[in-house]
């Protein structure tokens, strides 16, 4: 037996179009001004220079790519990002997840106590002098590990990833096999990691987002410009094209080279956006679906 749907009245149809129309100004808010990067990093520089980029790209060219690339150190950024998050990301997976599961289990004798321990570090932390200071003796400056090691786990994550253990695995599952002689160590690995894709993909966006837009822990760190991440190295080239684009001012004196190279640097802004970006609009479809599950499960206070 269906049940028919009654007509609305004229006051829930005026209540949708006024939800509509606002959803809709709010969509269009936040998403012009990606929009507007992606149109401009292919227009004209003069063009973008001169405000006429609003809807549609003018004057389609890629001299902004063109510029950014020509700078062989921008492909070993990105080699080496790839590799500080590949790294890295698996690196706080294994730190987070079983630390997680661990305190996620009521019969783990202490857990209050540790737990303690690790919200300390959320409130309290050594600072940047220190912190420079602890690398320095560990001998990682100018290391990958310097970049990896120090976040390698958040405590904000592992309290979401405890929360999903705990909600998710019941310690009458883990009874259950233990009954088989199966321990702790293989009831994570065979059991509660497979049936826990949610939370894995979750940590997977956070922590990989994180490491990938990261840039101040290697300006501090690193002196190699081998090593350095992609972020650092777009860094390096607006800085550079200030400079250039200073002394164009002082010492050549040209208003007409002055304004072409301004142009060409603000166009090469929304080209490095782009190009850093790539990578985390490439890798959120793959977790999508796991997003609004593995968050809102593992947020729960528990």
């Amino acid at each position: 037996m269906t049940m028919k749907r009654g007509k609305r009245s004229g006051h829930d149809k005026i209540y949708d179009a006024v939800v509509f129309i606002i959803l809709t100004a709010i969509f269009i808010i936040v998403a012009y001004p990606l929009y507007f990067i992606v149109i401009s990093s292919i227009s004209d520089p003069k063009a973008v220079a001169g405000g006429n980029v609003t809807l549609f790209p003018v004057g389609i060219n890629f001299k902004g790519y063109e510029e950014v690339f020509k700078n062989k150190q921008v492909i070993t950024g990105f080699l080496n990002s790839i590799f500080y998050t590949a790294v890295g990301t698996f690196l706080s997976l294994a730190l987070t997840l079983p630390t997680a599961y661990a305190l996620s289990r009521d019969k783990f004798q202490g857990k209050k106590f540790v737990m303690f321990f690790y919200m300390v570090t959320m409130f309290l932390s050594g600072g940047m002098i220190p912190t420079y200071l602890v690398i320095k003796n560990m001998h990682m400056l100018d290391t990958m590990w310097s970049l990896i090691v120090p976040g390698a786990l958040s405590v904000f994550n592992m309290i979401v990833a405890r929360t999903f253990f705990k909600m998710n695995i019941s310690e009458e599952l883990y009874d259950a096999a233990a009954i088989d002689g199966c321990g702790h160590g293989r009831f994570f690995f065979s059991i509660a990691l497979p049936v826990s894709g949610s939370i894995v993909a979750i940590m997977v966006l956070y922590y990989g987002v994180g490491i990938w837009n990261s840039y101040f822990s290697a300006l501090l760190y690193m002196k190699s410009e081998s090593k350095f991440p992609l972020q650092l190295v777009l860094r390096s080239i607006l800085v550079q094209n200030q400079q250039q684009l200073a002394q164009t001012l002082t010492s050549v004196e040209q208003q007409a080279e002055f304004e072409k190279r301004r142009q060409v640097m603000e166009l090469m802004k929304y080209s490095l956006i782009i190009i850093s970006s790539i990578p985390v609009l490439v890798l959120y479809p793959f977790v999508q679906k796991h997003f609004v599950k593995g968050v809102m499960i593992g947020s729960v206070k528990g």
